[in-house]
């Protein structure tokens, strides 16, 4: 379907999904928070796209959501809509990358925690500043960010709302690489590549075991591990990279 606040194309397996609201610097508006979910909602079922970039257009990343609406609604709070989409999309069984510049702050980093892996540019900023306009971070910021940077970290950004810089961000644990401007999108790509040479099936259990081990108790998490395990270890591709390994080559996979 076509979106207005989307920008979206394939390159093969890969995707390359961009926010388009730059004169907004790409801020969460009702409209580009449906249209999102609608996308998604097609991605669930492509098989043919394995790995998902996530950027923005213009100036920034995302600069959270559109304050300005958010003080004219009258209809439930916007964050609240916010935080299933983008739960939605940490389940996606794609592997997501988050390729942030500029601004990431609010609902713009809880957006990028919400993707697999993020890389960030020398001049990304992130941050929480909710508490700031007496509110807080409501679609997954007081959840994803402890889980990433831990429970300390997280409490003074949460508490202070003030941002952090790029290498901070990838000291405390938050983004996984910082590049430069200009090589933002060639970096992301790389590791998108990259991803795309890995066994499909593995990646997904992967994936999976990680969410549901965040999810629960070490032994469930341990018990769903051992199943995926098993589910892998009669799988062609594990076959193939056993003899791919023995024979000195490249592997095939299939995925399955």
């Amino acid at each position: 379907m076509p979106y207005e606040t989307l920008l979206y194309h394939q390159e093969g397996a890969l995707g390359v999904l961009a926010l388009n609201r730059p004169d907004r610097l790409n801020a969460l508006n009702r409209q580009l928070v449906r249209e999102l979910d609608a996308f998604l909602g097609e991605m669930e079922g492509e098989r043919g796209v394995r790995v998902l970039i996530l950027r923005g257009e213009g100036r920034s990343f995302c600069a959270g959501a559109d304050i300005k609406e958010m003080a004219e609604e009258t209809g439930p709070p916007l964050p609240r809509s916010i935080s299933r989409v983008f739960t939605r999309l940490e389940e996606l069984p794609q592997i997501t990358i988050a390729a942030v510049h500029g601004y990431a702050v609010g609902g713009g980093c809880e957006l990028a925690m919400a993707c697999d892996l993020r890389i960030a540019s020398e001049d990304a900023r992130f941050g929480q500043p909710e508490v700031k306009l007496g509110i807080l971070p409501g679609a997954g910021g007081t959840q994803r960010l402890p889980r990433l940077i831990g429970i300390g970290r997280a409490k003074e950004v949460l508490y202070m709302g003030d941002f952090i810089d790029a290498p901070t961000a990838l000291a405390w644990g938050l983004v996984n690489r910082v590049v430069p401007r200009e090589r933002l999108l060639e970096e992301a790509k790389a590791l998108a590549h990259a991803l795309l040479q890995r066994p499909p099936l593995a990646l997904t259990l992967i994936k999976s075991c990680v969410q549901v081990g965040m999810q629960g108790d070490l032994r469930s998490g341990l018990e769903y591990e051992a199943r995926c395990s098993t589910i892998l270890h009669a799988s062609e591709d594990r076959q193939e990279g056993l003899r791919a390994f023995l024979e000195k080559r490249t592997p095939t996979f299939k995925g399955r």
